[in-house]
């Protein structure tokens, strides 16, 4: 559309033989209020959210381009564990597919038991007075300790082996290769002999736990693993501090763990040798369990205590053999002291998969670890039908001395959990089977693409869990908005490393999750959210998606710009203040409507809701889309009331972070009841006898339109007694007192009679 404001006014002021500038002004009225507003709706709107336009590789859509690819890291892998010296021992054999479109001279790998060596980077930042990261003030020789890093070639069906040159540094290892690696398809085979001392205590995330039946070892981050190359970065080399978890490529997994023979393993994938570990008894119970839909015991703590009670035949041991397919990861637990229990699952397209819990005789009971296989088949059935179905064969719950974590088909949780504590625990990290197991996104950056969109999918299973039996209570944003929205937090952007650490939870976790609520519940609804979400999982399935696909595919699949709301929410740390500022009934009377004016003060912005309650006591919700702010302020609005207004209340379900609310209501008893100007005496045709032009007055739903002869209609406000503005056209109309007349005041302060039409 033409813009023709600049030709009305040049051409105007030309007929009438003046010269004058055309004046740059504030498109907005303003008026002197005792609150400021802060808001600038060029901020919150402003174009070019994404910095960069779509590649071959990542569509402009959000979904994986024509070109897309990702490397792969297969990985056979023993360990062999040393229950007396906590140690372990083992072998990782890893095929690394370069599909990537460059050469390599060398790769980057992850030695993250490194962060529990004394003089790594991790310890180095943990603060006096304590972390949850790292060993948690434990003494002891940590770290990995690399024997050799060997190149695996094959010729004429020999397997050679030649030492590989390595650099380590921290956490990192680079393995430079003899030969370089093809682009597209290049395929190298590294083989690494390692051990390492297992912290008590690891970082939160493993560990061991003393029971009165033995140990319980939480194995995670035990053997070399492959760094991410991408097309966004390249080499994702950032250090393991311990706030920021993971980044790994996909692969298969196939591994052998050498425990004492009266240890019971559990791990990552499925259990292939069982009838080499398991009695024919348990053997039979699993096979029960596996066509029960309620919990089948398999290990009972009767048995933990009789096998207790006896003397473990010395230097004996057993292997536990499992593969898993399509992981990023693989852990494990080993424990003589473990209840084994067992229950189906079932999935959506008819497959089953199995529910299975570990947990020591002091985690036993109803109101305990005895429901854990029920609360995990409960989560997995959910997540499944909701979202995407499950990939793996087994879905196992530990019970140690870690807090939560998650692995793929395998999670740790605290072994004192009961109840609703062990529900949300063992929800949450089986949720994290979804983000970021499924959909596997740089962790080490950006936690709230795992942490926020998995403690979001949990307030919906919460809901639905035995007809809510541990249904999540609805926050009242109000209350907590200076939770989420204190100029002092960082942005949920940032990476949990330049987090303080007690800001984590509210950044990583309930902040995005809540605004992912406000997205489904206030701003798109639930069946165009979740078809987005949906196809986010979708399109990203073990794949690594960055925030702009996960942004991109919501706006695409939802088909809304929703710039204003990343912007707000995730890309900056902004308040949300929404007031009710001043009613103004038409022509002064309450049957004829009135006028609510609202006003944004601060930089975020929301969609509105009001509740107005009139004198006889019915109360009617207004929804107001966000884009009353994309041009304004203040924004005024015409409610087609029959009586006087009672009560003017904005957002009455508090499902906004509006951090003022003093000025959320209006009532009739203190608010503002603005004098509405009679309009009428104003309206008419109007002429100047030096100009061939009329001026016209006229009226609409409240507004004065302004019709110059051959020019188009604009509006004007009032802004003092029979005076009117439009700073479009930079024109001010003073009227006589008589109203026959008035003075039309140009920018420089001429003034140009006219007089009224008889």
């Amino acid at each position: 559309m033409k813009n023709n404001w600049f030709n009305i006014t040049v051409q105007f002021f030309i007929l009438l033989g003046i010269s004058t500038l055309w004046a740059q002004n504030d498109s907005t009225a303003t008026k002197t209020k005792h609150q400021i507003s802060k808001y600038d709706y060029h901020d919150a709107f402003a174009s070019f959210f994404y910095t960069k336009d779509g590649t071959n590789t990542r569509s402009a859509s959000g979904q994986p381009g024509v070109e897309y690819w990702q490397n792969r890291a297969d990985y056979q892998l023993s360990a062999k564990l040393n229950e007396a010296k906590n140690e372990i021992s083992g072998t990782g054999i890893i095929t690394y597919t370069n599909n990537s479109p460059d050469k390599m001279n060398f790769v980057w790998m992850y030695l993250d038991q490194n962060l529990f060596k004394q003089d790594s980077r991790a310890n180095a930042i943990i603060p006096i007075n304590g972390s949850r990261n790292g060993a948690q003030g434990q003494i002891f020789d940590g770290g990995n300790k690399i024997k050799s890093v060997k190149i695996i070639t094959t010729s004429k069906g020999v397997s050679i082996e030649k030492d590989a040159k390595y650099i380590i540094s921290d956490t990192r290892m680079q393995v430079f290769l003899p030969q370089e690696l093809k682009s597209k398809g290049g395929i190298v085979k590294i083989k690494i002999d390692y051990s390492f001392i297992s912290p008590n205590e690891g970082s939160d995330r493993m560990g061991i736990l003393e029971t009165k039946n033995g140990k319980i070892f939480t194995v995670a981050q035990w053997y070399p693993r492959m760094c991410v190359y991408d097309d966004i970065r390249g080499w994702n080399t950032h250090p393991y501090l311990g706030a920021s978890e993971f980044y790994l490529e996909y692969g298969d997994f196939d591994v052998n763990i050498t425990v004492p023979s009266n240890h019971f393993v559990v791990c990552s994938g499925e259990l292939v040798n069982p009838t080499e570990v398991y009695s024919v008894q348990h053997q039979k119970r699993f096979a029960q369990a596996k066509q029960s839909d309620i919990t089948v015991i398999v290990r009972s703590s009767d048995e933990v205590k009789m096998a207790s009670a006896k003397i473990a035949i010395a230097n004996s041991f057993k292997t536990w053999h499992f593969k898993i397919r399509n992981s990023r990861d693989v852990s494990w637990a080993s424990s003589a002291s473990f209840i084994l229990d067992a229950a189906r699952i079932n999935l959506p397209s008819g497959k089953k998969s199995m529910a299975i819990s570990a947990y020591p005789v002091e985690s036993d009971g109803s109101e305990a670890w005895g429901r854990s296989t029920e609360y995990t088949k409960a989560s997995i059935e959910n997540y499944s039908k909701r979202w995407f179905e499950y990939p793996y064969p087994e879905a196992i719950n530990v019970a140690g001395i870690v807090g939560g974590m998650e692995y793929p088909g395998i999670v740790f949780c605290d072994y004192k959990d009961k109840n609703e504590d062990l529900w949300g625990v063992t929800d949450h990290e089986f949720g994290h089977i979804w983000f970021p197991m499924i959909v596997g996104s740089n962790e080490r950056l950006f936690g709230w693409m795992d942490e926020g969109f998995n403690t979001f999918i949990n307030s919906l299973s919460s809901v639905e869990f035995n007809k809510g039996e541990y249904k999540d209570k609805v926050f009242d944003l109000h209350k907590i908005s200076e939770k989420y929205t204190n100029p002092n937090l960082e942005t949920i952007m940032s990476s949990p490393d330049n987090m303080k650490e007690a800001n984590i939870g509210t950044l990583c976790y309930s902040k995005p999750s809540e605004g992912l609520v406000i997205l489904r519940e206030q701003i798109l609804g639930p069946e165009r959210f979740d078809l987005a979400f949906r196809t986010y999982i979708e399109r990203w399935a073990f794949k690594h998606p960055t925030p702009d696909d996960f942004f991109r595919t919501i706006e695409n699949v939802s088909g809304e710009d929703l710039s204003w709301f990343w912007r707000g929410w995730f890309v900056n740390n902004w308040r949300l203040d929404q007031g009710v500022n001043s009613i103004k009934y038409v022509d002064n009377d309450p049957k004829l409507g009135v006028y609510i004016t609202i006003e944004n003060y601060e930089k975020m912005v929301m969609p509105v809701t009001l509740d107005i309650k009139t004198k006889s006591g019915n109360v009617n919700r207004v929804n107001l889309p966000v884009e009353i702010w994309q041009r304004n302020v203040n924004w005024t609005f015409k409610y087609d009331s029959t009586e006087e207004i009672e009560s003017i209340t904005l957002d009455p379900d508090h499902v906004f972070p509006d951090s003022n609310e003093s000025n959320n209501s209006w009532t009739s008893a203190t608010g503002i009841v603005e004098k509405d100007v009679n309009l009428d005496g104003y309206l008419g045709t109007f002429s100047n006898s030096n100009a061939p032009i009329k001026i016209i007055f006229t009226k609409k739903r409240g507004i004065i339109n302004v019709e110059i002869t051959d020019y188009p209609k604009f509006k004007v406000e009032p802004i003092a007694k029979d005076t009117f503005e439009s700073k479009e056209a930079g024109l001010k109309f003073e009227f006589y007192e008589t109203k026959n007349g008035f003075n039309m005041i140009l920018s420089d302060g001429q003034k140009i009679p006219f007089t009224r039409e008889k």
